[in-house]
């Protein structure tokens, strides 16, 4: 097993992350400006043409290129942008009290390289308002579109009213974008009773159309976590693979798995391009976390998938996968990437009702073992130096439970945290690629919780496929043994096609783990409300996603009581 983010590699990438901070003017501009972040510029640097070993050699080509600033491209006017620059829509995220993070990319033809746009830099307004009208303007201000940074905006706005809805939207020359809804949180110390979310993940776009985002553009919500799996690396061919396009090609360049910076900044303006995806985003804001397709499948922090190639040569593709997932994501600037590294983790809060401890067990987390599926389990598994978040993250979170005064603690996060055994017999199997791989590590969270009194526990994960609804376990081997909290598993948006309600191993898994109260293998979403008194998971599916247009149903609908953890049918 190798050592994540080994020394030497860690070292270069911080020497031109440094070089690019003392590069580039925009880190300290006041609020409201656009926030760049470090710059690999990998596209075009194939696997094959990189020199394995020379690490430095390669970082220096990869992320000392095209530094953001007045040296390096020419102002442009906006007026000169002939063709609609906002096709990619808009988005808001990590609300917090007072302050919303707004996000657009200029991108006239997105699905050619470049997007369409001359390299230089453009001026765009954005403003924030209290009706979608924009007759009662509330703020506005001025960010630059670098084509460094593949021209993304990443504006931080202050000054607002805590708990309030507000409308966005962004100006480029006469172009104008589609109006966004976003929500500031309220102030930490407001006692508010009610707060209503949405848990998705796994959005392949050649497995089917991202119809639930349609209905969850539709619901009232106060923001939508995504756990994970925003895009695939996957070839997607001609037709959009499962949605078989009969009206329409896409171009050749997303018939390959992305490797380079340009491979994957294109592959996001495929899956932006999405009206339904587009609906979502415009109608709430998002608090995001990645899985592993975001970079490379099964990927375990500086180990590829498999161990294919040499870990230097695959930090340059994971440099590159996070540079394009910061740039298409509304991530406020402490989640600039620095080279390989993105501090991903991070804590908000709403209220004295809830605290949300958003984790990354991708990028810390040690190689998975017996390989990255189900595998029988041995006595290697039960290392207590195993980690699935690195020491740090893992130290940071449980003080965070320490100090805590929420109401509910929820941990939206990517992958299964209950035990998951995948038949009732001795010869059972785990998934080396969930917590179950990391058993250790999960015990020292479930005990840190039970030690700083964490009594309304809830766990969020995605990246199955399916929507689960499990209890938290003392003793995984005693049924009857005190639960500790309640793990919501949302299924994918498309991932895995139509799905069904009863899989082809629901009767293994639910005789293997009494703990497990829902199983279901329909697309779609979890609605969570949460309240004082108890939180509801209500989980929304959709028949068809290989076909546009299906209707939204709730499958099933669970409660937990605050201070009496346990899934019941509400």
């Amino acid at each position: 097993m190798r050592q994540a983010h080994r020394p030497e590699l860690r070292a270069a990438a911080r020497r031109i992350a440094r070089y690019i901070d003392a590069e580039d003017p925009s880190r300290t501009r006041g609020r409201a400006a656009a926030h760049p972040g470090a710059v690999p510029g990998a596209a075009g640097v194939g696997r094959r043409r990189i020199v394995t070993g020379a690490f430095a050699a390669a970082a220096a080509l990869a992320f000392g290129t095209g530094l953001p600033g007045a040296a390096h491209a020419a102002e442009l006017d906006p007026k000169g942008i002939t063709e609609d620059p906002f096709t990619l829509g808009v988005a808001s995220g990590d609300p917090r009290p007072g302050s919303i993070l707004l996000w657009t990319r200029l991108a006239p033809r997105p699905y050619e390289p470049g997007s369409g746009l001359r390299p230089g830099r453009y001026t765009v307004r954005w403003e924030v308002a209290h009706d979608p009208d924009f007759t009662r303007i509330a703020a506005r201000g001025r960010a630059t579109a670098h084509p460094e940074l593949n021209h993304s905006l990443h504006t931080d706005v202050s000054g607002l009213d805590d708990d309030r809805v507000y409308y966005y939207r962004f100006r480029a020359g006469d172009w104008i974008s589609p109006v966004g809804r976003t929500r500031t949180a309220p102030a930490h110390s407001a006692p508010i009773t009610a707060l209503s979310l949405a848990a998705v993940s796994c959005q392949a776009y050649h497995d089917g159309y991202f119809t639930a985002y349609r209905h969850l553009a539709d619901e009232e919500l106060d923001a939508v976590l995504h756990l994970g799996d925003y895009l695939y690396e996957y070839a997607v061919n001609a037709v959009g693979g499962a949605r078989n396009y009969t009206d329409r090609r896409l171009p050749a360049h997303f018939n390959r798995e992305t490797i380079t910076l340009e491979d994957y900044r294109l592959r996001y303006a495929l899956y932006r391009s999405d009206p339904d995806l587009q609906a979502a985003h415009a109608a709430h804001p998002f608090i995001l976390t990645w899985d592993d397709h975001e970079t490379e499948n099964n990927y375990a922090g500086d180990d590829p998938d498999g161990g294919t190639v040499p870990t230097e040569e695959f930090l340059l593709r994971r440099a590159a996968a996070y540079r394009a997932y910061w740039e298409n994501q509304p991530l406020r600037p402490p989640q600039r990437p620095q080279g390989p590294d993105m501090r991903l983790y991070r804590r908000l809060r709403f209220g004295q009702l809830a605290q949300f401890d958003v984790l990354d067990t991708r990028q810390y987390r040690s190689d998975q073992l017996y390989g990255d599926g189900w595998q029988r389990p041995g006595p290697e598994l039960e290392d207590p130096e195993r980690t699935m978040t690195g020491a740090e993250q893992e130290s940071w979170l449980l003080d965070g439970w320490e100090r805590s005064t929420a109401r509910w603690n929820v941990v939206p996060q990517q992958v299964v945290f209950s035990r998951r055994r995948d038949a009732p017999t001795d010869a059972y199997r785990l998934s080396m690629d969930s917590w179950d791989g990391y058993p250790a590590a999960r015990r020292r969270l479930l005990d840190g919780a039970a030690a700083a009194g964490v009594e309304n526990l809830m766990i969020l994960s995605g990246d199955v496929h399916v929507g689960y609804g499990l209890d938290l376990k003392e003793d995984w081997d005693d049924p009857g043994s005190r639960t500790l909290g309640t793990e919501i598993t949302a299924t994918s948006v498309t991932s895995g096609r139509n799905g069904a309600d009863r899989p082809a191993n629901y009767d293994n898994l639910t005789r293997a783990n009494p703990h497990l109260k829902f199983y279901n293998g329909r697309r779609g979403y979890v609605r969570i409300t949460l309240g004082e008194e108890r939180a509801q998971a209500d989980y929304r599916t959709v028949d068809a996603v290989t076909t546009p247009g299906a209707p939204v149903r709730t499958a099933a609908s669970f409660v937990t009581e605050a201070g009496d953890p346990g899934l019941k049918p509400a």
